[in-house]
């Protein structure tokens, strides 16, 4: 059926599922205090560090970091779409799923689909009744079945082959233009994207095709052309191939990330089937997050050329948050003339194989990288070292691995861990002490950051999103002025749970699901809380509250005071400055 699913459907519909029976049918939970436990269905351990709270009707992982409610846990395991997990849900519940029919995404998206796996079926057929398309595959290792296993096609020579095909309406030219198959010229008239290229389909974790990468056979520019941002496909975030391995493997023990696509066709040509490709862009937050919850071994192939360590380390950059104990990533560089499609063609599986297991751990390289760009022979060379190591180290989650590579950098140096650590700590105090330089500009108002320990505004997210009926009565006017970061996501929180007095933590976290301010609320749900007779969460939130709002007047004081004594102050500044003191 077509059309919106009603909000305070989907809200109800989270209130009442319970989400130990969801997990259940699909893990082995065993009760635990107040809450439950599993192993992990998404990543492989062996101490279980999965939780279930049926109180406030979500899951999450210590370990791996995955949380969400039972429409995200059915999303994730099942590999089901937003609108199919509540359907699932509805009808594991004996519910019909309404809809408002002012609209009807549900249906676009579903066309869309249907017209992306349509084209790349076409360019299936295409390929066969093209002998040199044919000819140049075979020329590269890739055979038949490789072929069919990676729905690999031709697009023809030509400017209209799509258009004049699937563009036989004005509707189905704008499904067209939609899912980024022709591209409309400044005179409105159209174009085919994809004019005599191989075809690789891009697949999502459900095998449907959302995007295109189309290579040419010949001396062509650009020689890699994908499918731009569309509705349907986030180059950042998805990884070519991925869904190829998983069919593949019934459990993942690790994954090697390449930067073609022929680079990962041709590894799992060669028995390799646990490579994916990066589409165009370096790696991401959200490429590391997906190969992360897969397994805890990840490797990056590159080049053995300068431009092959630049992705590298382009690449550690974006790791560096992810690491953590149990996680392994490795860097593996390729002999120079060789990537992995020519290396593996030319030397095996198992050649490559031993070199992912010869590459460089990220400690390593990391070290390796920053004392090639010194003079390690001589005391500021070495002094340089860690001043270059420094926004990378505080980049790392505390843990042993952080103290692990401390301890490796120290001796690169030739200082104690201990000192060296004290020597990074200083500086990043110092650095949060520069507000501003001794140039007669305005001070900056201190944004305190939400991460780095606990604070008041997120001791106060985290008492909300426990007890969300405890923020009926908050007067969310004290907030009015606070520069805190944060404080907008709290305000909103509070607006929403005085707006729909009935709503649970899941149902606030489904609300902030995709939403970027609001992707670390599962951790904070996931903390423990009070449950004693004596505690009061609503007294919690406005003592919260009242400190927010006191240090929002002091930082105030503070700001006009500063700026007085450098600029002057308006008459109305002044005369808010008396009233506040």
């Amino acid at each position: 059926m077509a059309g919106l699913i009603p909000q305070d459907f989907i809200d109800d519909l989270i209130a009442r599922a319970d989400i130990v029976e969801v997990v259940g049918r699909r893990a082995q939970l065993k009760k635990a205090g107040r809450e439950f436990k599993a192993c992990c269905p998404f990543h492989d351990e062996k101490t279980p560090s999965f939780t279930v709270s049926p109180g406030k009707g979500f899951y999450h992982c210590f370990g791996c970091g995955a949380h969400g409610t039972a429409i995200g846990f059915l999303m994730e395991f099942d590999h089901l779409s937003f609108v199919e997990a509540i359907e699932s849900l509805a009808g594991s519940m004996g519910v019909e799923v309404p809809r408002n029919e002012s609209d009807q995404p549900a249906r676009r998206y579903d066309e869309l689909f249907s017209l992306m796996d349509t084209v790349a079926r076409h360019w299936q057929s295409c390929l066969k009744d093209t002998p040199q398309a044919v000819e140049y595959l075979q020329n590269r290792g890739v055979d038949g079945s490789t072929a069919k296993r990676f729905g690999i096609g031709y697009a023809p020579d030509g400017w209209s082959n799509v258009l004049d095909k699937f563009g036989k309406s004005e509707e189905a030219t704008e499904r067209l233009l939609a899912t980024g198959l022709i591209i409309r010229k400044d005179n409105g008239k159209h174009y085919d994207r994809f004019r005599d290229r191989l075809m690789f389909p891009i697949r999502d974790s459900r095998g449907r095709t959302i995007g295109f990468g189309g290579r040419t056979m010949g001396d062509g520019e650009p020689k890699y052309l994908n499918s731009p941002e569309t509705v349907l496909f986030h180059k950042g975030r998805e990884l070519y191939g991925l869904y190829e391995a998983r069919q593949a493997l019934r459990h993942i023990e690790r994954l090697v990330v390449v930067e073609g696509y022929m680079d990962a066709v041709a590894l799992a040509r060669n028995g390799i089937d646990f490579a994916v490709a990066t589409l165009g862009t370096a790696t991401t937050s959200e490429h590391l997050n997906r190969l992360f919850r897969l397994t805890e071994n990840a490797y990056f192939a590159f080049d053995g050329d300068r431009a092959g360590s630049k992705a590298a380390w382009r690449a550690l950059e974006n790791a560096l948050p992810q690491v953590r104990e149990g996680r392994q990533i490795r860097f593996v560089f390729l002999p120079d003339g060789h990537d992995p499609d020519s290396f593996v063609n030319e030397n095996g599986a198992d050649a490559f194989v031993k070199l992912m297991d010869a590459g460089l751990p990220l400690s390593e390289f990391l070290i390796q990288e920053l004392s090639s760009q010194v003079d390690m022979k001589t005391i500021d060379g070495r002094a340089r070292l860690a001043e270059l190591a420094r926004p990378l180290v505080q980049q790392l989650p505390v843990g042993v691995y952080r103290e692990l590579l401390i301890e490796g950098l120290a001796e690169a140096v030739g200082l104690t861990a201990a000192k060296l650590e004290k020597m990074l700590a200083a500086g990043r105090e110092a650095g949060d002490r520069s507000k501003y330089d001794s140039s007669r500009r305005l001070p900056t108002r201190r944004q305190p950051s939400a991460s780095g320990g606990p604070s008041v505004v997120r001791r106060a997210i985290t008492l909300l999103l426990n007890n969300p009926s405890a923020g009926q009565k908050l007067d969310i006017e004290k907030l009015a002025g606070v520069q805190r970061a944060g404080v907008d996501l709290f305000s909103a929180l509070i607006e929403t749970v005085q707006s729909e007095p009935n709503i649970t933590t899941a149902g606030l976290l489904e609300r902030w699901r995709h939403d970027e301010k609001g992707r670390h609320l599962g951790k904070l749900a996931a903390l423990d809380m009070p449950m004693d007779e004596e505690f009061d969460a609503e007294a919690e939130l406005n003592e919260c509250l009242q400190q927010l709002a006191v240090a929002g007047r002091k930082e105030r004081i503070e700001f006009l005071i500063e700026k007085q004594r450098v600029t002057g102050l308006s008459d109305d500044e002044k005369s808010e400055l008396v009233q506040r003191q």
